[in-house]
């Protein structure tokens, strides 16, 4: 497969030309078709391959050629919506690599995770880097959807977790949402709990990204984000010592009724908010004294 990268016009005639015959634009109409079918043969043929134990490494190969070849309309940004939907389509058949049992663990093995990052390292806010940002976050999303704790290790040795908050900061509203299930995907593992929690600094990086998009949330309300938010701070109250921070960085619009009606079909939702601000109030209150709370976080 080909390296990763280090970081990551159309020109209009307005002369007078002489009218295309109908018999020449017919001619074009005839070309385009051709190559059309041609295309859809080989997405076709793509698919067959991945099927197919013996020809898979071939077709992900070819997936992979076709994902770093917009690599260079990454930076400065570049990228057409044409280019955007080829290279989203490749990932749309990665997605399925990533989401099938046979085939997860060689999907990591291959490392082909690494090859989506330069995407979600972008900040373009248009629409064709926006769906390749999804697209991308679709892909890691299938990976962590199904519980393994082989999948969280290996996306912890890597840079997923401030890619996802980039993304939860700057990215379109199911943008945000994808990231924020990765993230929360990532802390219902023992050992991603166990990471994020390991020193302040990594604790702070998501707990200061959560509680700006609950401001946010306030201003423009969305359930399905709010959703996956509570979830993480409440996966984080599990951990004591930073249930102990909680206690004062956990924003106060969870706690004074901010939501209640943005949550008021969402019976699931509304008891993991009720049993995160039992653990903040009180419920794990021991618990973090004794295992130090902030200070101790600080101090590590």
């Amino acid at each position: 497969m080909a390296n990763l990268p280090p970081s990551l016009s159309i020109s209009s005639s307005f002369g007078g030309s002489a009218p295309s015959s109908p018999a020449a634009a017919g001619s074009g109409s005839a070309t385009t078709q051709v190559t059309k079918d041609r295309k859809m043969a080989s997405a076709e043929q793509l698919v067959l391959d991945l099927c197919d134990p013996e020809l898979r490494e071939n077709a992900l190969l070819d997936l992979s050629k076709e994902i770093v070849s917009i690599y260079p309309a990454l930076s400065p940004p570049t990228l057409s919506p044409a280019a955007s939907n080829r290279v989203c389509n490749a990932l749309a058949l990665l997605q399925c690599v990533a989401s099938h049992p046979d085939t997860r663990i060689l999907f990591l093995n291959a490392h082909i995770p690494l090859y989506l990052y330069p995407f979600l390292n972008t900040t373009s806010k248009t629409r064709p880097f926006e769906y390749l940002r999804l697209t991308s976050l679709g892909v890691i999303g299938a990976l962590v959807k199904v519980d393994d704790t082989e999948v969280i290790s290996f996306l912890l040795q890597t840079e997923i977790i401030p890619l996802c908050l980039r993304t939860m900061e700057m990215g379109s509203e199911l943008s945000k949402t994808v990231a924020t299930f990765i993230v929360q995907k990532i802390l219902l593992d023992d050992i991603g709990l166990q990471y994020i929690c390991a020193t302040a600094e990594r604790f702070f990086a998501v707990g200061s990204v959560l509680a700006n998009m609950v401001v946010s949330l306030a201003e423009q309300p969305s359930t399905r984000l709010l959703k996956h938010i509570i979830r993480c701070y409440l996966r984080l109250s599990d951990n004591p010592r930073a249930c102990g921070a909680l206690r004062t960085c956990l924003p106060e619009m969870l706690r004074d009724g901010t939501f209640n009606n943005c949550l008021r079909d969402d019976a699931a939702t509304r008891r993991w908010l009720q049993q995160l601000l039992h653990n903040v109030s009180g419920g794990n209150l021991v618990a973090s004294i004794q295992a130090g709370g902030l200070d101790h976080m600080m101090a590590n």
